[in-house]
């Protein structure tokens, strides 16, 4: 933050140490009128500083949140084969793995969502996944079709773990704090810029500039609302979980 302002009032000392320059030299001349060279070139720069800081404050958070929702369905699915793969364990192991199976789907598509909008994930979960590991490496393998279960099992709970990190760091991304501000400051420029260059507007000309006021401070509050992933207009919902649900009882149940 401190390198942003030394750089915004750097470039500040340019405009002022320029303005001064150019006024000793006999070909300037004066610029009051808030129609001018100078009103007009700072509203184009700023106008197109605020359409790149938007567009990124648009794309990085649909694209954020398109992958987000992706990992969640990588997730489910790895509970899905996991489940599958625990029915050639004993039956008791089975059904003891595929029922823990079920208590992490409740944990994640209830409390933990939760917890994900404000960016945490619930220890209990990876508690959990830790105790179910535990517990798979623990069954007594004394034939190698067991041995092989046992392995599928594992390598399922691994993808799990793996897509449970991914939701972890996608629950914590959000758009660079700079950003938003950028956009915030840049759109409230552009429309502040007719009355620091002078203008008056009067009547009629109230009504399209009151307009694009609207629809600036509408797109600002919609860039910070989809700034979270699992919060606000493009929040990822779990729905890969609460599907899943249904095909863990239907898997238990012998398919």
């Amino acid at each position: 933050m401190i390198v942003h302002c030394a750089a915004a009032g750097s470039a500040v000392a340019v405009v002022i140490v320029a303005s001064r320059l150019v006024r000793r030299t006999r070909r300037a001349v004066d610029d009051p009128d808030p129609d001018g060279p100078t009103t007009s070139h700072a509203g184009a720069m700023l106008s197109a500083l605020f359409l790149l800081a938007f567009a990124i404050a648009i794309v990085v958070p649909w694209t954020s949140s398109d992958a987000a929702r992706s990992n969640t369905y990588t997730e489910s699915q790895a509970i899905a084969e996991a489940s599958w793969a625990a029915t050639r364990l004993p039956e008791a192991d089975a059904r003891h793995v595929q029922r823990k199976l079920r208590e992490y789907v409740d944990l994640v598509r209830g409390p933990e969502w939760r917890l994900m909008k404000n960016g945490r994930l619930s220890p209990r979960g990876w508690a959990e996944l830790d105790g179910l590991r535990r517990d798979v490496i623990a069954v007594e393998a004394g034939t190698d079709e067991l041995k092989d279960a046992r392995a599928a099992v594992l390598a399922h709970l691994g993808e799990i773990s793996a897509a449970r990190r991914q939701r972890a760091m996608d629950a914590r991304s959000a758009p660079p704090a700079g950003l938003l501000a950028v956009t915030v400051v840049t759109g409230a420029a552009v429309v502040l810029l007719p009355f620091l260059s002078g203008a008056r507007p009067r009547g009629m000309t109230l009504v399209p500039l009151s307009l694009m006021a609207a629809l600036l401070a509408a797109g600002t509050y919609l860039t910070i609302d989809i700034s979270h992933v699992f919060d606000g207009a493009l929040a990822v919902g779990p729905e890969a979980f609460t599907g899943l649900r249904a095909e863990l009882q239907r898997i238990a149940g012998g398919g």
